[in-house]
C-alpha cells in the first residue's frame, strides 16, 4: 500500500536504523524473531523466560550488540538504533525485548566507562565488554527491596569491599553471568559514595529468588537478587559521586541507560495496531464510521509516539557524543526531551493498545489473546526509572517553573536513606 511505504520512508519516527551497525544488529535480531514469536504466548502464561532464544542471540553476536567493535562487539552507539531494534523484538514478544535492553544498557553505559572512566574503570569496563561480546548476558541491579538500602562496607583487612543487600525487579538475573549493581558505600569516617559493584554469577553469598510473577512482562525474567556478605576485590567496584552531592552530570548517563527502552513500548504500541487492523480488514463488507474514525485515531497517535520517541532519541545521540561543553548542561539537555517522550509514551501507548481491543471486540478480552498480553506488557514503562510517574512531575515542573531540585533519583533516594541511618543512630 502507498501510505504504508510513504510511512517507513519517514526520517526520524523510528522505522529503520540510521547507522551501519545499527543496521547489522537488526538483521541479526531478525533471524530469530519466528522463535521470540512462536513462543511468547507459552512463556507469558508460564511466567517464563525465553532462555533458548538469549543464548541463540548470545551465540550469533546480538548480546554484544552494544560492545566496541574494538573489543569484540558490533560497535552500536547510537540510541535510536538501539530503539529501532527493540521495538522489532516487542512487535514479537516485549518482554524479549526488556530482556536485550537490560543488556544493550550495561553496554551502552560500560562503553563511557571504557573510554572516558579512570583507569580502574576503563579496565574493568574492557572485562565486562569483552564477556558480553563474547555471548555472555549481564543485568544490572538498581532498585532496593523495601527491606534495606543496599550497601558496601570495607572488609576486616581493609582490602576490598562486602556487599550486603537486596535487589528487586532484576530483568534475566536468572541467566546473566555477571550483575552490576548500584550500591552505597559505608566506610566510617568518609561520607557516603554511591558505587556500582561488578559480581560474577557464583560470587559466594549471592542468591537468586525466584519470585517473578507480574502483571506484564512476564516472561523477562525479572526477581530478586540477595547479596550476604559477597567479597569483592578494589577492581570490581566503580566509586562515583558523594551522597547529597548536587549535580546533574549523571542524568546524561541515566539517558543513555534507559531512554533507549522507549523503543519496547513502541513495539507494543505497533503490534497491537497491526492485530487490531487485521481484525477489521477480515470482516465482511465496509466498517462502520466509529470503526474507521477509530482505525485513524490509533495510526494518528501511533505516528505521535514514532515521531516523539525519535526525535528525543536522535537528540540524546547528538548530545551522547559531545563532551566539549558543561556537562550539566549536557545531563539536562538529554534528560528533558527524554522525559517529555516517555511521558507521552506512558500515557498514549495504554491508550492506543486499549483501542485496538475494542475495535478487535470480545474475543480480546481473553488471558491467552496476544492483545491482552500487550495490554499487561504496556503498564510495565510506567514504573521505570527514570522517571515514574511522581517523579517526572517533580522533574519537569522544576524544570519549567525554575525551581530547586535534585534530579538526580539515584542520589535523592541515597541522602534520604542516609538521613534515615543517621536518625537511627541518634
Amino acid at each position: 500500500m502507498l501510505t504504508e511505504t510513504v510511512i517507513h520512508r519517514a526520517s526520524g519516527a523510528l522505522y529503520q536504523p540510521v547507522t551501519e551497525e545499527g543496521r547489522a544488529l537488526l538483521d541479526l535480531i531478525d533471524e530469530h524473531l519466528p522463535a521470540v514469536r512462536a513462543g511468547a504466548a507459552d512463556h507469558d502464561r508460564a511466567g517464563t523466560l525465553p532462555v533458548d532464544v538469549i543464548e541463540a542471540y548470545g551465540r550469533n553476536g546480538v548480546l554484544g550488540g552494544t560492545v566496541p567493535a574494538e573489543l569484540g562487539g558490533l560497535g552500536v552507539r547510537s540510541l535510536y538504533d538501539v530503539a529501532v531494534a527493540l521495538s522489532r523484538v516487542a512487535e514479537a514478544d516485549a518482554s524479549t525485548a526488556l530482556v536485550l535492553h537490560a543488556q544493550f544498557s550495561r553496554g551502552l553505559t560500560f562503553q563511557y566507562e571504557w573510554k572516558h572512566g579512570s583507569p580502574a574503570a576503563q579496565q574493568l569496563a574492557a572485562q565486562v565488554l569483552k564477556l558480553m561480546a563474547a555471548g555472555d548476558p549481564v543485568c544490572g541491579g538498581v532498585k532496593d527491596h523495601h527491606s534495606g538500602v543496599t550497601t558496601l562496607t570495607r572488609a576486616g583487612s581493609g582490602e576490598g569491599w562486602v556487599l550486603n543487600g537486596r535487589k528487586t525487579l532484576v530483568t534475566m538475573a536468572g541467566i546473566a553471568k555477571h550483575v552490576i549493581v548500584s550500591a552505597e558505600t559505608r566506610v566510617e569516617g568518609e561520607p557516603h559514595r554511591l558505587a556500582a559493584p561488578v559480581l560474577a554469577a557464583d560470587t559466594p553469598g549471592m542468591t537468586i529468588i525466584d519470585n517473578w510473577d507480574g502483571l506484564g512482562m512476564r516472561a523477562s525474567g525479572t526477581v530478586d537478587i540477595v547479596f550476604e556478605n559477597c567479597l569483592l576485590p578494589d577492581e570490581n567496584v566503580l566509586l562515583r559521586g558523594v551522597v547529597g552531592t548536587r549535580s546533574d552530570v549523571g542524568l546524561a548517563g541515566q539517558t543513555v541507560s534507559s531512554c533507549a527502552n522507549l523503543g519496547v513500548y513502541v513495539g507494543v504500541a505497533q503490534a497491537a495496531r497491526d492485530i487490531a487492523v487485521a481484525a477489521v480488514a477480515r470482516r465482511k463488507g465496509t466498517p462502520a464510521a466509529a470503526v474507521r474514525t477509530l482505525v485513524a485515531e490509533i495510526d494518528t497517535r501511533l505516528y505521535s509516539v514514532r515521531a516523539t520517541v525519535g526525535s528525543a532519541l536522535a537528540n540524546a545521540d547528538i548530545a551522547n557524543v559531545d563532551l566539549s561543553g558543561d556537562l550539566d548542561e549536557r545531563g539536562r539537555l538529554m534528560m528533558l526531551p527524554f522525559q517529555y517522550a516517555k511521558q507521552h509514551v506512558n500515557k498514549v501507548v495504554p491508550d492506543i493498545v486499549g483501542d485496538c481491543l475494542t475495535l478487535t471486540g470480545g474475543a480480546s478480552f481473553t488471558a491467552g489473546h496476544p492483545l491482552a498480553r500487550l495490554y499487561r506488557d504496556a503498564r510495565a514503562g510506567c514504573f521505570m526509572q527514570p522517571y515514574t510517574y511522581p517523579d517526572a512531575v517533580d522533574y519537569l515542573s522544576a524544570q519549567a517553573l525554575g525551581l530547586d531540585h535534585d534530579s538526580n533519583y539515584m542520589n535523592v533516594r541515597a541522602a534520604r536513606s542516609a538521613e534515615a541511618t543517621k536518625k537511627e543512630l541518634t
